[in-house]
């Protein structure tokens, strides 16, 4: 077969499109042509995907011309997340894998010219777009990203550490037995890692002092008020301020779902920051742009 067809996802703000990618083998000219709107760091997956395949001991397709199609096309694409599924439609269209098989899944993860899978941003905001639709797709990523998609109620996050780990779940009936991986771990489905046990805000029972102060913070935090604190430097504001999150409930799944998924999209999420209120401190020269996230879309 020489037209494959894997499903993968794009981030575009909070928001995590799905990307169809679409890889066609044909006689001719051998070539390598990446289409579909995508950036410097996309086209580049030429190199690094050539360099995986051949490494990880599989046969990459040198004397066929090679397209490989992102779509929807008019959708910004960037990131090495399309390595991974850009791998696997080039080894389901030489026949090398069972293409029918890659059906009911999601890839995304960059690969390294060796073939291990480097994480990637925003792998929980594509579970919470399967989540959010109810689609019941299996969602495959390298195993750091996977711990983090797995927060997600429901989802069927299976994790991986190298090309081969993914190619042995879809090699056709019959097929010999890939060498084993150079690295450990393997394939495995993983499961939510409970959280809320780590880093705690600090206590404002710790502040001596600032009665007014501390009493306007638990009438803000028991109504869901904002708060607006003016004073000279060394009053005590940042101080207050980092105890402000101790004072609100806890959070819903909902509300934890969100902030990971901002964080997820900047590479800064942890899974024992799960279910803790974050609390930034932006600097006191900061420009209101700035301190609504910039103006570099998609990021937010």
């Amino acid at each position: 077969m020489s037209l494959s067809l894997v499903q993968s996802r794009a981030l575009l703000g909070l928001e995590a499109a799905s990307v169809t990618v679409e890889v066609h083998l044909a006689n001719g000219l051998p070539s390598f042509t990446l289409v579909g709107l995508a950036d410097v760091e996309v086209k580049e997956a030429r190199e690094r995907v050539r360099s995986a395949i051949q490494n990880a001991g599989l046969e990459f397709p040198n004397s066929k011309r090679i397209t490989v199609n992102l779509a929807p096309a008019d959708l910004p694409k960037d990131s090495g997340r399309f390595d991974l599924p850009i791998a696997l439609g080039i080894l389901a269209a030489s026949g090398q894998i069972d293409a029918p098989r890659l059906a009911g899944h999601e890839f995304a993860g960059e690969l390294s010219l060796s073939g291990q899978l480097r994480p990637v941003r925003g792998a929980l905001a594509m579970a919470l777009a399967l989540h959010s639709r109810g689609i019941a797709t299996r969602l495959v990523l390298p195993a750091d990203s996977a711990q983090e998609a797995a927060l997600v109620p429901g989802a069927e996050v299976y994790g991986a550490v190298h090309l081969l780990d993914v190619v042995r779940q879809f090699l056709p009936a019959g097929s010999a037995v890939l060498a084993d991986p150079p690295a450990d771990g393997g394939w495995a489905r993983v499961q939510p890692t409970p959280g809320g046990s780590g880093a705690r805000h600090a206590d404002l029972a710790e502040v001596k002092g600032h009665a007014g102060a501390k009493r306007a913070f638990e009438i803000a935090a028991a109504g869901q008020h904002s708060l607006l604190m003016v004073g000279p430097p060394g009053s005590g504001k940042s101080m207050l301020a980092q105890r402000f999150a101790g004072l609100l409930p806890a959070m819903s799944v909902e509300e934890a779902l969100e902030s990971a998924a901002v964080a997820s999209l900047h590479g800064r999420f942890a899974v024992e920051r799960w279910m803790h209120r974050p609390t930034c401190s932006p600097h006191h020269t900061a420009s209101a742009v700035a301190l609504v996230g910039g103006g570099s879309p998609p990021r937010p």
